[in-house]
């Protein structure tokens, strides 16, 4: 693949075999050979280095060529700071959705033809979400300390199951259903359920305008509000 350009305000890339362009946000080509065609989306883990580390500790890190690591450094930070929420969408965008600000980060996720967008600030303070998209019980769980957002159909042996933390990093999670005790990562490590993998769903870092424009029909997962102290 080589950058093609940008259609809709996202990115586009071409094959070298047929040269079809593709879309980056809908996998979809666009043009060429393969036009209609879709690529399938390959399960990825946005986290920590630290955590991927702790996860995987023979991991082998790609060298970087030449030039470019003394950089690195300074693009994480750009990364991690982001573009100003006031900032408007590119001007190509053709679908504006005002729900929420241009250049809000969100994670999307779509289950069954149902798409939801997840506001990080939103994630951020409620930690484990327990929600339905797509007829399919699902849990999404937001690990402060890493920033690292994972998630899953919750339903095991035929068991719809809803959780909560079990400690304020939500690196642990209990389910309320059979009270088995779980990591972030979907694994049983205790209980009546021990050994047991929830099914892993693929979430979709993006920019709002970039997640509404190729999923016009998204919902917003919105966080109940704080509770008062009496």
């Amino acid at each position: 693949m080589e950058n093609a350009g940008v259609v809709g305000g996202n990115e586009v890339f071409k094959d070298v075999e047929t040269g079809s362009r593709w879309q980056q946000s809908s996998l979809e080509a666009i043009s060429g050979p393969l036009m209609g065609e879709h690529l399938a989306l390959y399960p990825f883990l946005l986290t920590s280095w630290e955590e991927w580390h702790r996860l995987h500790p023979d991991t082998l890190v790609l060298k970087p060529l030449p030039g470019y690591a003394e950089r690195i450094a300074a693009k994480n930070a750009q990364l991690r700071v982001g573009y100003p929420r006031e900032r408007s969408a590119p001007a190509d965008v053709v679908r504006r959705d005002g729900r929420l600000k241009a250049y809000e980060k969100i994670i999307g996720l779509t289950v069954g033809g149902a798409s939801r967008a997840f506001p990080l600030d939103a994630l951020a303070r409620v930690r484990v979400v327990n929600e339905e998209i797509g007829g399919q019980p699902i849990l999404v769980v937001n690990q402060p300390k890493s920033d690292t957002t994972t998630a899953f159909v919750a339903r095991a042996k035929g068991m719809r199951l809803t959780f909560d933390e079990a400690n304020a990093g939500a690196t642990e999670l209990i389910d309320r259903e059979t009270r088995s005790r779980w990591d972030a990562y979907g694994t049983c490590t205790a209980g009546t359920l021990k050994g047991t993998q929830l099914e892993m769903l693929i979430m979709e870092p993006e920019y709002w305008f970039a997640w509404s424009e190729f999923h016009p029909k998204t919902t917003i997962f919105e966080a109940p509000p704080a509770r008062r102290s009496p």
